[in-house]
């Protein structure tokens, strides 16, 4: 385990990384979802995907500060959020998990992903965390499916 979070350490400090709040919101889980709804419409419906279940990253998927608007060249970018977990106190619990999400939306503050996501980077805390703080890292877009 020790030399697993290592690896990981190791990799986050060899890229581009950033310090960014993670919250949840809904509109991300739901598959229905259609693309015109969200930001990066412009940049993705061209490439067949109409609804948020046609992305291959579904449910790893949200919106990012840095998406500006309608074919924003940071739409459709695919990042690799790093959680420190931390116990009751604030205190680190030793505990690393990663995720990949796409970025296909606007967020005010940081990334705001699908509940799923952040469940599955959280060990299933997204509702009582609420907001967390992560690592995050641009990645190649493969590590989301495209």
């Amino acid at each position: 385990m020790r030399s697993t979070l290592a690896v990981i350490h190791l990799f986050v400090l060899a890229f581009a990384q950033f310090s960014e709040p993670v919250s949840f919101d809904g509109i991300y889980s739901n598959a229905s979802t259609p693309m015109s709804r969200l930001a990066c419409s412009d940049s993705l419906n061209p490439l067949g995907f109409t609804t948020l279940s046609s992305l291959p990253s579904f449910p790893y998927i949200g919106g990012a500060s840095f998406v500006a608007a309608n074919g924003s060249g940071s739409c459709g970018t695919c990042w690799e959020l790093f959680y420190f977990g931390r116990n009751g106190s604030g205190s680190s619990n030793g505990t690393t998990r990663s995720i990949s999400v796409l970025a296909i939306d606007y967020a005010k503050d940081g990334f705001n992903i699908a509940q799923e996501a952040m469940d599955a980077l959280t060990g299933g805390q997204a509702r009582s965390l609420g907001i967390v703080n992560v690592t995050a890292v641009e990645v190649d877009d493969s590590a989301c499916g495209l």
